[in-house]
């Protein structure tokens, strides 16, 4: 294997800009508000679990 390789996961997505005002979507893990509105697309998280979420898929190095 060449040292050029990652092991890491690719980037995620664009997020999606925060709502200025609710209603606000549910975290899909604990199911707190999170700061994007209802209508957004796709896994919302709150802020807490998106920094869990970003400690577990980091690279070790």
């Amino acid at each position: 294997m060449s040292e050029s390789m990652t092991y890491c996961a690719p980037e995620p997505g664009p997020k999606p800009e925060p709502a200025a005002e609710g209603p606000f979507a549910a975290c899909v893990l604990c199911q707190e508000p999170t700061e994007y509105a209802e209508s957004t697309k796709g896994i919302t998280l709150c802020p807490v679990c998106e920094w869990q979420e970003a400690e577990r898929n980091a690279c070790s190095g």
